[in-house]
């Protein structure tokens, strides 16, 4: 597959005798059954939905570990409060640009600034992926429109016009 979303492969192992046109591009977990909901496709979904799930409540009990031994350190209720505010607030944004990305290609300069506010919310990324996948496999909206309109750009470029244009009576 070439690098543009839902663009034919033209590299030179690619096969003369397969159907041209673009082709969609693979999701994580899904591949393309994406396109007609086939391969499993619900059990898929139903597997994304409940290992993002459990993913998430692992790391909150891990995240409780952590509160307990600021706990047991005694740091005091400012640090404990300080800890406890960061982790809701970077969840609240990782889970926003996470959804937001699921509906938009995201700015590669952005997630780059990011990164690190989303791995410390790494609870909201994986919520927000257990949301989506409830809906739809987690940004399959945004590959089925892309993928939809190079379907349609292609067969606009590649459809023949009918009658020979020479012979077109022309306006005087």
């Amino acid at each position: 597959m070439s690098d543009e979303p839902g663009t034919p492969d033209t590299s030179a192992g690619s096969t003369g005798g397969a159907p041209s046109g673009p082709r969609p591009e693979p999701l994580r977990f899904f591949g393309t059954s994406w396109v007609d909901h086939d391969h499993g496709y619900a059990l898929r979904r139903a597997g994304v939905a409940a290992g993002s799930l459990a993913a998430a409540v692992v790391s909150c009990l891990i995240l409780r570990l952590a509160y307990e031994g600021l706990q047991l350190a005694d740091t005091g209720t400012f640090v404990t409060v300080l800890v406890v505010a960061m982790f809701a607030i970077c969840s609240a944004l990782a889970f926003r640009t996470t959804w937001d990305g699921f509906g938009k290609r995201p700015d590669p300069e952005r997630q780059a600034s990011l990164r690190g506010l989303l791995a410390i919310g790494f609870v909201g990324s994986l919520l927000a992926y257990f949301f989506r996948a409830l809906i739809e496999a987690p940004g399959e909206r945004l590959h089925r429109t892309e993928y939809e309109t190079a379907v349609q750009e292609y067969e606009r470029r590649t459809t023949r016009r009918t009658g020979n244009p020479s012979k077109k009576k022309r306006k005087r």
